[in-house]
């Protein structure tokens, strides 16, 4: 008897892939955003008695070196990382637009030197660059999420170019050429619309590269400073204890690699939707 079962098409698959990245994001974000409405200690109360100790009904993650609640600071600290991973690739994504249609549009000194500039940027490598730039700025917040931002403005600007190099040759570009519209009008209302998903795929990878990127600075503290927690400086806390108290490391190390593996399997899909979306119009 002939199999029966149904056979998922790419695009369903795709988007089935799609549920427990959501899923996992969609708690993430709910209590990085939460923590403070939420019945979590404060992040930064000490409980020397319970300093050290495993899970308990108390601290349900446990407690680090100094007693504070590893859920709390868990919780808090997410919300440090998501607020970098949106705003900085934001950062790149709007200014590495801009100057990848730029570049891509126009030639001579303005490609010239708007290429020159990337590749001068590319030259450091980037997570040196974000470091000199966070030493310069001084540790804050705004300054990591700044650094990062600037970090980057190549990757997003190659990807613009690549993307609207293309399209300059199209029919839809060469009609609005003919009809008189302005170069403005044609990067950004005729150009910029079709590299859309592109763009907003390459920024999912991004977002998970700067959650890495700031808790690598955090690590080094160079990041956020104390006592606001983010992932890295916890992961750095319980670097020295690894064997005595695991939990303090494990577990917001276990957060990050979950949340970035959350965004490269939703960047994957969403590459596949918009490859089967091109497949059916082809």
């Amino acid at each position: 008897m002939a199999d029966r079962s149904p056979v998922r098409s790419p695009l369903s698959r795709a988007l089935w892939r799609m549920g427990l990245p959501l899923v996992w994001l969609a708690v993430v974000f709910v209590c990085a955003f939460g923590a403070d409405v939420m019945p979590f200690p404060p992040p930064s109360d000490m409980d020397f008695a319970a300093a050290e100790q495993g899970p308990s009904l108390a601290h349900p993650l446990g407690a680090d070196l100094d007693g504070r609640d590893v859920l709390s600071r868990l919780a808090h600290g997410a919300r440090i990382s998501l607020t970098v991973s949106l705003i900085a690739p934001l950062i790149g994504l709007v200014i590495g637009t801009v100057l990848g249609l730029l570049s891509a549009y126009y030639s001579g000194l303005v490609r010239t030197g708007i290429l020159a500039v990337l590749d001068a940027m590319l030259a450091f490598p980037s997570l040196v660059f974000a470091l000199a730039l966070t030493v310069v700025l001084g540790p804050s917040v705004q300054n990591v999420t700044l650094a990062l931002g600037i970090m980057s403005v190549p990757a997003f600007a190659r990807i613009a170019r690549a993307n609207a190099l293309p399209l300059m040759s199209r029919e839809f570009v060469l009609a609005a050429r003919t009809a008189g519209a302005g170069d403005a009008y044609i990067m950004f209302r005729e150009i910029l619309p079709n590299m859309v998903m592109s763009l907003l795929t390459y920024a999912l990878t991004m977002m998970s590269i700067m959650i890495v990127a700031e808790g690598s600075l955090s690590f080094l503290g160079v990041g956020v400073p104390p006592p606001t927690p983010s992932w890295g400086s916890m992961i750095a806390e319980g670097r020295e204890s690894l064997e005595r108290v695991p939990h303090v490391s494990m577990i917001p190390a276990a957060a990050m690699f979950l949340t970035v593996l959350s965004l490269n399997l939703l960047g994957d899909s969403l590459r596949q939707l918009k490859s089967g979306k091109s497949g059916g119009l082809s």
